[in-house]
């Protein structure tokens, strides 16, 4: 592999944004869903049920609707769908 190849490689995995998990700022590489960046800020509750039981995410394709947050204030945002964007505000129910 040459060097150009290589070095562009290493910007795409050391590049990071900024995401703010409740309250706490959360470096993520580029192209991570918020699902993954809510487990980098050690949450591992997301929401609760409707009996006030802890949720996170069980299918990680958008069908079972667990991992439900709050995205830039619209709630009851699929996590596991959504792509991080700079100073992107998430919140869980924690």
């Amino acid at each position: 592999m040459n060097d150009r190849i290589q070095e562009k490689e290493k910007t795409i995995l050391t590049g990071s944004i900024q995401v703010v998990v409740n309250g706490r700022p959360v470096a993520v590489p580029p192209g991570s869903v918020v699902a993954a960046a809510i487990a980098l800020a050690g949450i591992t509750q997301f929401r609760r049920s409707v009996s006030g039981l802890p949720r996170g995410p069980f299918c990680g394709m958008g069908v079972c609707m667990e991992c439900c947050v709050t995205i830039d204030g619209q709630a009851n945002s699929r996590s596991c769908l959504t792509l991080c964007a700079n100073r992107m505000d998430i919140r869980t129910d924690e």
